[in-house]
């Protein structure tokens, strides 16, 4: 699992986001001349909320409304999220490949048509396991598609690399 300030299950804050954010919006092209989670995180959502780099703090979650992370396939932009310490994302939708790469970097993602009754710095939580999202600031449960049990073993390992590897080693 994540390091615990990156525990989905915690309450943090919700960083909310529209309709059709695509990869180039979560990560600029130009900043993916990097791999490293960490250089990436810096410049995340920097054209479309500058902000958000400097004051994301570790264990916040991302909220997106419907087709979160179309565009590209690359991998980067939910490797962006990881280095900026997101818990998870919750959308309306995601963009199929976004999704699992989101997975297989271990970050979780849960699919919940209620997503648009979250507000930009409201503290939430999932539960992977039951796919609940829980409002903490409206008092609040929205449903969401639960993981199937082994995407939640990949992100509880941290993803398909660590994931892979336990699974050889066991």
């Amino acid at each position: 699992m994540t390091d615990d300030a990156q525990d989905p299950s915690k309450p943090a804050r919700a960083w909310v986001f529209g309709d059709d954010i695509d990869t180039d919006q979560i990560i600029p092209s130009r900043f993916i001349v990097s791999s490293e989670a960490g250089e990436l995180a810096e410049h995340t959502f920097e054209d479309l909320r500058p902000a958000f780099s400097r004051e994301v703090q570790p264990g916040a979650f991302v909220v997106g409304g419907e087709n979160f992370g179309s565009g590209s396939s690359r991998e980067q932009a939910p490797l962006s999220l990881v280095g900026a310490g997101v818990a998870g994302v919750v959308a309306e939708s995601f963009a199929r490949i976004f999704f699992r790469n989101a997975i297989n970097l271990g970050l979780p993602v849960l699919i919940s048509p209620e997503a648009g009754r979250i507000r930009d710095g409201d503290d939430i939580h999932m539960e992977l396991a039951t796919g609940t999202i829980v409002n903490h600031t409206r008092d609040e449960e929205y449903e969401a598609e639960s993981l199937p049990e082994f995407l939640q073993s990949i992100v509880e390992q941290g993803g398909l690399k660590p994931y892979t590897r336990a699974k050889l080693q066991g």
